[in-house]
């Protein structure tokens, strides 16, 4: 009885317990999957000189690997919610090395779009599957869980223009190739995630371990309605980011008439104060209630962003990381409060959010650069100052407290 009772007990601690080394690990796979991806926006100054581009060819560019990586996110969610796939990730980092390696070969604007088009549907396949496994690993700790995961692929995104200024800018395109060598680490890395993931499934299938979240009490309109607000929130955050990844560094060439370095050395500062801002969302989500720190990130950030198109130089970084800073807290809280609307559906719930957010990026970006073309790139910053005034809608979320349990069925 004594040995069936350890046999029972320790799986289950191991179902509560927060696995912190497979959360590392996740946050670093993503770290190195965000990285390879920035590295298309981060060009685009190189892309424009090599091939005579437009704002709006620029941000079709964008709209390819943004729809790409969105469109596939959802159905592969869901598919991974009814059949779990712990090794789908690393084909994700192969389709992305594949895209990476058109792309460093490129010779025309056609190939540019189809080596584009294989980054994002990488990124499509990996990003359901490992927010599920930071998800299945955080042990109950589900905001710290997506705030690491999603810290990690903000600091790549961070690093990668300063990799890209040392490897690319000075030498040219061709040199993209030297970031497959992360790509073969990421995969590495994601293969032996694989393996953990394989066999915490084994471990809950053999031990009958069933672990419940239970719904907050709410109508299903009233899901749906708040669904509904999320997905609004997303769009005012992800179409003002992408206004940053996508054409801070024209801006800043355009109105401050700064070199490419010292505009991309603008752009590190403003990931880098994202990547910040992500981590602290989730854990303060935890403690204080997603809703507030929602409220706080799109809505708070307004005062900064109405501003930023009229100050100086200086200035404009500072507002930038301050932006950075606040409205990238959002991101963990909305997911997180998303997952708990509808327990049972991580995969699908991370693959709409994912791809909702990398799909309006695509639309928002291509909108942006066919405004820039026609008007001017400083009114496009003018007119996406307002956007974070929608996070007014905030105030209809309702406040949700949802609970977990683990239990072991008798054989």
């Amino acid at each position: 009885m004594e040995a069936q009772t350890k046999t029972i007990t320790k799986p289950k601690a191991a179902a509560q317990t927060t696995a912190y080394p497979i959360l590392f690990a996740i946050a670093t796979a993503h770290l190195i999957n965000d990285l390879l991806q920035i590295i298309i926006p981060t060009i685009y100054p190189l892309l424009q000189q090599n091939y005579m581009l437009n704002f709006t060819q620029v941000g079709l560019i964008t709209f390819v690997y943004q729809v790409t990586a969105s469109l596939l996110q959802p159905v592969v969610g869901h598919y991974t919610d009814m059949k779990p796939q712990p090794f789908s990730q690393v084909i994700g980092m192969l389709f992305t090395m594949i895209g990476l390696l058109i792309l460093s070969f490129a010779g025309n604007y056609i190939v540019i779009l189809l080596s584009v088009a294989l980054v994002g549907i990488g990124s499509s396949i990996f990003h359901p599957e490992s927010s599920r496994v930071a998800y299945l690993a955080s042990g109950g700790r589900r905001g710290f869980a997506q705030s690491l995961f999603q810290v990690g692929g903000n600091t790549g995104t961070a690093i990668g223009p300063l990799l890209v200024i040392l490897l690319v800018i000075p030498y040219g395109q061709s040199h993209i190739l030297w970031f497959l060598i992360l790509g073969l680490a990421g995969t590495f890395l994601l293969y032996r995630i694989g393996k953990w993931y394989q066999k915490h499934l084994i471990l809950r299938k053999e031990n009958k371990i069933i672990i419940k979240d239970y719904p907050p009490r709410l109508t299903k309109r009233q899901v749906k309605s708040s669904i509904a607000i999320l997905l609004t929130l997303i769009f005012s955050k992800y179409i003002y980011l992408t206004s940053i990844s996508s054409y801070f560094t024209f801006y800043l060439i355009e109105k401050f008439d700064v070199s490419i370095s010292t505009s991309q050395f603008y752009l590190f500062l403003f990931f880098g104060a994202v990547a910040l801002g992500t981590y602290l969302g989730g854990p303060l989500g935890d403690r204080y209630g997603r809703k507030y720190i929602i409220w706080f990130s799109i809505l708070g950030s307004a005062p900064f962003t109405l501003l930023l198109p009229y100050v100086n130089l200086y200035w404009t970084g500072v507002l930038a990381v301050i932006v950075g800073l606040i409205l990238s807290s959002a991101f963990s809280a909305i997911l997180v409060y998303a997952q708990e609307l509808l327990p049972g559906k991580v995969g699908m719930i991370s693959g709409l959010f994912f791809g909702f957010a990398f799909g309006i990026a695509g639309l928002g970006s291509a909108f942006l650069g066919f405004l820039a073309d026609r008007t001017s790139i400083e009114l496009v910053y003018i007119i996406c100052s307002f956007l974070p005034l929608i996070g007014m809608v905030t105030y209809f979320l309702p406040n949700i407290r949802s609970h977990r349990t683990v239990t072991v069925q008798d054989n």
